[in-house]
């Protein structure tokens, strides 16, 4: 993974008034904690930050983030905010994480190939989109994909058969189940019941026998 770089400097103005200045002025504020670090408030520029979340690892990319008067810092994107209309970022939380610690993150579980059971007329039933994983920030996976090719109707797969790459691991028990293949439902038609016929007009007694009312 290459890391992203966002340029940022310390805040010392806080509040509504302070915010909405820095808007007009093309950036806005941040905030940057975690990892044992005290709290620090930045300005960064929205834009470094949207390259980021709209980048291949969106919210997992790892930042390096450098502070104009004061220290650098590797980070994680922890939180943002954006207008619910035009949809500009308005702020962001960064948390601090060392290189050489495991991070928690997110990641898309995708499927690939066509499970053998759905041409049957089966089902792929996938239970989880995302997974989470531990690992060291440099060897967080873009995905976890499994080929469901050769998967039948009623199989499933669990943790334990997905391909991890080396070092990451998932936080999820290995006997839990992430994709399914559902059999095809058969509609049978019922049998019309011993006896029962159409409904119709009574047949005429026949000669010599009474009439039954």
């Amino acid at each position: 993974m290459d890391f992203l770089k966002i340029e940022a400097s310390l805040r010392t103005e806080r509040g509504k008034g302070s915010a909405a200045r820095l808007r007009r002025e093309g950036k806005i504020p941040a905030v940057a904690y975690g990892g044992g670090h005290p709290s620090a408030t930045l300005t960064i520029n929205p834009k470094d930050l949207s390259t980021a979340l709209t980048g291949p690892w969106g919210r997992n990319a790892v930042l390096e983030v450098k502070v104009e008067g004061g220290q650098p810092f590797t980070a994680l994107v922890a939180d943002y905010t954006y207008h619910p209309l035009t949809r500009e970022l308005l702020h962001a939380d960064f948390i601090h994480i060392d290189l050489d610690k495991p991070v928690e993150v997110d990641v898309p579980l995708t499927m690939s190939g066509k499970a053998a059971g759905v041409v049957e007329g089966g089902t792929l039933r996938q239970i989880f989109r995302t997974l989470p994983i531990s690992c060291l920030p440099k060897d967080i996976p873009l995905a976890l994909d499994y080929d469901v090719t050769e998967m039948n109707q009623n199989d499933v797969r669990k943790v334990s058969d997905l391909t991890l790459p080396e070092g990451v691991t998932v936080r999820l028990p290995n006997e839990q189940t992430v994709i399914a293949v559902d059999a095809a439902v058969i509609e049978e038609e019922e049998e019309a019941a011993e006896g029962e016929g159409v409904e119709g007009e009574a047949a005429a007694p026949a000669e010599g026998e009474p009439a039954t009312k």
